[in-house]
């Protein structure tokens, strides 16, 4: 029996959702055995390779509700992991930047996060990971585009 539009629809919300719940797990564990959870390597990861943010940028580049971003970068800044400094020509930005622990630590796991990501994907080919991108930015895009 053909499926219609929209039982494909939710078949296809089915697959996304159980495929990222896994990968996540599996990401997830990495992180735990480093000692952060998945905010916290967020933050340390887009500062390791975008380097120094804007604490207000923060949040909307890795999803997270302003409210708690203070909270995350309050506990990494007290583990040692970053640094804050208020921009002088506008105090009202604080500028908060990877420390010398913080770049240690992430030396030490993004390799393996990214060889962890490499096997779990292993399953598709690199053509097959192209246009799994390509379609899920076209899915991302179109629905943002909605919400405007």
């Amino acid at each position: 029996m053909q499926e219609n539009g929209s039982e494909q629809s939710l078949k296809l919300f089915v697959v996304l959702s159980r495929a990222h719940k896994v990968i996540s797990e599996k990401a997830n564990k990495l992180f735990a055995d480093y000692g952060l959870n998945p905010t916290e390597f967020a933050v340390l990861e887009l500062l390791y390779h975008r380097g120094r943010q804007p604490i207000q940028k923060i949040g909307s580049k890795i999803l997270l509700a302003s409210g708690s971003m203070t909270y995350v970068i309050d506990k990494l800044q007290k583990r040692g992991y970053l640094k804050r400094t208020i921009c002088e020509s506008d105090r009202r930005v604080t500028f908060v930047d990877i420390s010398e622990d913080g770049r240690k630590l992430l030396d030490e796991i993004f390799p393996v996060h990214e060889q962890h990501l490499h096997e779990l994907m292993g399953v598709l080919s690199p053509e097959e990971k192209a246009t799994s991108i390509e379609l899920l930015k076209k899915l991302g895009l179109s629905i943002k585009d909605l919400s405007k």
